[in-house]
């Protein structure tokens, strides 16, 4: 039997057991000029997250410049408004520990309007060596099924019957890491990420015990629970430890992006295998909440890493909450 519980006391606990060797938030600034580039001050400033309610106002202060600080990581659109300006926006993505510069160069008014359409270049964090992938829970949602991997083995010797395992959004499959990460992969049935499966997960930056690093181990929390999960695939700084393949940094869902709503997500599939979750949440401006339960239960139960499957019913139950 398994059972799994991640809950706001358990976060706390990790709070004051254990060194925080990451940050999910960084810093945004930027300068607001005109277009002989003199300063503009006093123009409003808003960062408003790509998919939520979250958001932040600022002012710029004499010499056009603003600033963010505490943004939890993922896409955001900044906009600039100032009286006798057209209004500017640009898109940002926010990495932990970042603090992207931002430029506006704000147009005068004028009573015409036009249309132009870009296309979005690639993300890319300039103040930073190491190779990232940031997924949102958008991403998560829409990872398709896969099937679990057939077991290798030196001797030709027949593979056990493999079961789909549906999306992450209907079961708590790693297939969000494998399908978006470059140099993912099962093998053995453990997570692989550039060649090793020593890894490390974080919630808020805080380290927490890692359990997911299999295909049929029940993970640490589910991935329905994921608002965005920045993987670090090596040129991190020395405070992650020596685990060298790669670190999981997840945001966890706040609310922000519920407005009085709730979920139900249930499935079924082969050798009796379900998972489901209840989940809600809600938020005002200053204030936001969500909770889940969740469920599981499979009659295969433990597979081991040979060619061999121990079939044994397993079940297990959690909650998450913020």
């Amino acid at each position: 039997m398994r059972l799994r519980l991640c809950g706001l006391g358990v976060i706390l606990l990790f709070l004051f057991s254990l060194p925080a060797g990451a940050t999910i938030f960084g810093d945004v600034r930027g300068i607001v000029h005109d277009p002989q580039h003199r300063p503009i001050a006093g123009a409003k400033v808003m960062i408003h997250a790509s998919g939520s309610s979250w958001f932040q106002v600022a002012q710029t202060d004499d010499s056009g410049e603003f600033e963010f600080t505490a943004v939890p990581l993922g896409d955001y659109l900044v906009a600039v408004n100032a009286t006798g300006f057209d209004e500017e926006k640009q898109n940002v993505t926010v990495s932990s520990g970042s603090a992207p510069i931002m430029h506006f160069q704000l147009q005068v008014g004028k009573t015409t309007q036009q249309v132009e359409v870009t296309g979005a270049p690639a993300t890319v964090n300039p103040q930073s060596s190491t190779t990232e992938t940031l997924i949102s829970r958008q991403e998560i949602a829409r990872t398709p099924g896969t099937r679990w991997p057939a077991i290798a083995d030196c001797a030709p010797r027949r593979a056990p019957p493999q079961p789909p395992a549906p999306g992450a959004d209907r079961s708590n499959s790693l297939a969000m890491i494998t399908d978006f990460v470059p140099g993912a992969y099962y093998t053995h049935d453990q997570l692989h990420v550039r060649g090793g499966h020593q890894v490390t997960w974080m919630v808020d930056g805080v380290p927490v015990a890692n359990t997911n690093i299999a295909s049929n181990v029940g993970p640490q929390f589910d991935p329905k629970d994921v608002d965005y999960l920045e993987i670090q695939r090596g040129s991190y700084d020395a405070d992650y430890g020596d685990r060298t393949f790669g670190v999981f940094n997840v945001v966890p869902r706040t609310g922000f992006e519920r407005n009085n709503d709730g979920e139900l997500v249930a499935s079924y599939g082969n050798f009796n295998q379900t998972n489901d979750q209840l989940s809600f949440g809600s938020h005002t401006e200053r204030f936001a909440y969500y909770a889940s339960l969740n469920g599981n239960r499979s009659d295969l139960g433990l597979e081991a890493p040979t060619f061999a499957v121990i079939h044994d019913r397993a079940n297990g139950f959690g909650g998450f909450s913020t």
